[in-house]
Parts: C-alpha cells; sequence; structure tokens
C-alpha cells in the first residue's frame, strides 16, 4: 500500500462546488458527484503505465488524476514527481467541462500541485507524452 502524501482539508468550498479530496502516491482518478456537487473519487490504480491508464478514462466524460511517476533522469536520479492531469476530452458535454473547469484550479491550488497538465485526446496519455511534459520541470 502506498503511503498518503497529502491531505487537503475535509473540504473546501468553491462556489457552487464542495470539494473533499485525498491524495495517495498512485494512479488516482477524480470525478465530480454533479448531485452532491463534490469532487470524489472515482477510482485508485496501482501498478500501472500511464499507457494502461487511458482504457481505464471514460472516452466523453472529463476526470482529474493525480499520478506520481517514477522519473528516471538521464543522471541515473529517480524521482516520484505528483502530477495532475485534467482530462476533457473533446466530445464531453459542455456542463460537465464547465464544472471541471471551473473546479480544476481550486483543486490544483489546495493540493499544492505543481505538475499540472491537460489533455484532450485520451489516446494521447502515454509514457512518452508525460516525460515530454516533465522534461520542462528538470
Amino acid at each position: 500500500m502506498f503511503e498518503k502524501i497529502k491531505e487537503c482539508g475535509p473540504s473546501f468550498d468553491q462556489g457552487h462546488i464542495r470539494i473533499t479530496v485525498y491524495l495517495y502516491c498512485i494512479f488516482i482518478l477524480v470525478k465530480i458527484d454533479k448531485d452532491k456537487r463534490l469532487v470524489v473519487l472515482d477510482e485508485e490504480l496501482e501498478g500501472i503505465s500511464p499507457d494502461e491508464l487511458k482504457d481505464e478514462l471514460p472516452e466523453r466524460q472529463p476526470r482529474f488524476i493525480v499520478y506520481s511517476y517514477k522519473y528516471q533522469h538521464d543522471d541515473g536520479r529517480v524521482s516520484y514527481p505528483l502530477c495532475f492531469i485534467f482530462s476533457s476530452p473533446v466530445g464531453c458535454k459542455p456542463e460537465q467541462q464547465m464544472m471541471y473547469a471551473g473546479s480544476k484550479n481550486k483543486l490544483v491550488q489546495t493540493a499544492e500541485l505543481t505538475k499540472v497538465f491537460e489533455i484532450r485526446n485520451t489516446e494521447d496519455l502515454t509514457e512518452e507524452w508525460l516525460r515530454e511534459k516533465l522534461g520542462f520541470f528538470h
């Protein structure tokens, strides 16, 4: 089991959406429960690659993804950057896109995430894509 690395209070309010989230050092899929107006855990996935994760993402629904990625540096060092990926596929309902887009910044800010990326096509989520994005931080 991975160690708990961050707990974002019990919850916080952002306008009309109340957000409760706990982060662990694995792939975490987070969605917005429209009826409860909460950001909730959708699924926790261990031991899969970004390439395998894309098969777990809904094709036409947004998701927030938190991932601690094992990054092998050119000099041999290993780090585990905590990445936030906003998946907002083409074809999502505009109402869903607005709810997720409106919650993204507050969630990132509260969880103190610094490596923030967005994808519009779930097929783009590959290990190569993530390594390229993380390369800008090193």
